[in-house]
């Protein structure tokens, strides 16, 4: 074996990613809030618990990625908003327990490392941060030509928030007759896309080709919607008052996995899917899906549950209202476990 090799000669360009970062550091500047002032670059990021305002806080964190969605952004060359779905998967699940993202760092891991595809993820990231009030205080980057081929790449997120000792949810006063809200998602959000592509896949469609559920827009275009950040219209009504009792993120697994989570033992939901206006996407995947399938593999028009007790729904659809949501009655607390539907998803 001769000697003399170099890193390069292996696949791995150490100054391509030098470079990168240095146009990275615009973007994470931007980012900057209360308690995090540092540049990204060093061995690890700074932030100052007592500098954000924070008096007695419980910290949470969150990890999360995007799945298969990335699949669809790597084949339509559309990388553009992939990392705001990073940021809102793993912010979403700080603000389920009431706490105020802080910070975020990020994991992009490629076979071969293309500078430009790169800042736009992490162009991405930082958008969702700002959406989120989060600071990107760091990340990795790391080409992998062992590992990965072609175009591919992976994404993680890892999110730290804080919440003072007493606001934490979901609370234990959860019981039966509680009413269930429900905030609308922007679609798919970042679940179901196995499901989805094996649809497109099935179906000859291409993600050139015009969505059938939205004709302006390319299938790529529509799918590759961004999920929601529900961290701005929520966060001030949770720091202001008591009315919510519980949250609940709609994710993989749907209502059906995802509101459980929040309730105490012995007690369950019952969801009126009537009462979702159903977006044009999930009418269009429910030609393809099982009907019992659709509450459990997709959100199916509400990304964000919230549960309150009667007599402080009317405030809290008020608070909802002026913070730009439009909520809608979704469903009640029960005395028995699981999770039961009435009615149907109609378009």
């Amino acid at each position: 074996m001769p000697k003399g090799l170099t890193y390069a000669e292996t696949g791995v360009d150490i100054d391509a990613g030098n470079a990168m970062v240095e146009k990275l550091k615009p973007l994470a500047r931007a980012t900057q809030r209360r308690g995090a002032d540092g540049e990204i670059g060093g061995f690890g990021g700074l932030f100052d618990l007592k500098a954000a305002g924070f008096r007695d806080p419980i910290l949470v964190a969150a990890t999360d990625g995007v799945g298969s969605k990335l699949k669809l952004a790597v084949a339509s060359g559309m990388h553009a908003t992939i990392g705001i779905d990073l940021v809102a998967m793993c912010v979403n699940d700080l603000v389920v327990q009431s706490a105020e993202p802080l910070f975020f760092l990020d994991y992009y891991a490629t076979g071969k490392l293309d500078p430009e595809i790169g800042t736009k993820i992490v162009a991405g990231i930082a958008q969702g941060c700002i959406e989120a009030d989060a600071a990107l205080i760091g990340g990795e980057t790391a080409e992998l030509p062992g590992l990965y081929t072609g175009a591919d790449y992976d994404l993680a997120g890892f999110a730290v928030g804080a919440v003072e000792r007493g606001k934490l949810l979901p609370k234990d006063d959860i019981a039966a007759g509680d009413v269930i809200l429900g905030l609308r998602s922007s679609g798919l959000h970042s679940n179901g896309f196995s499901l989805v592509r094996r649809i497109i896949a099935e179906n000859g469609l291409k993600l050139a080709d015009a969505a059938p559920f939205a004709p302006r827009r390319t299938l790529a275009e529509a799918l590759l919607t961004p999920t929601r950040i529900y961290v701005r219209p929520l966060l001030p009504i949770l720091k202001a008052g008591d009315a919510v009792k519980g949250l609940a993120h709609i994710t993989g697994g749907g209502f059906s996995d995802n509101l459980p989570r929040i309730l105490p033992q012995g007690l369950g939901a019952r969801i009126d899917l009537s009462a979702i206006a159903v977006p044009p996407v999930f009418a269009w995947l429910s030609g393809f899906v099982a009907e019992a399938e659709m509450p459990r593999a997709f959100n199916c028009g509400i990304g964000m549950a919230l549960v309150a007790a009667p007599a402080k729904v009317a405030a809290l659809e008020a608070d909802l209202r002026a913070a730009g949501e439009a909520p809608i009655l979704l469903g009640e607390i029960v005395g028995t476990p699981g999770v039961a539907y009435s009615g149907r998803l109609t378009p």
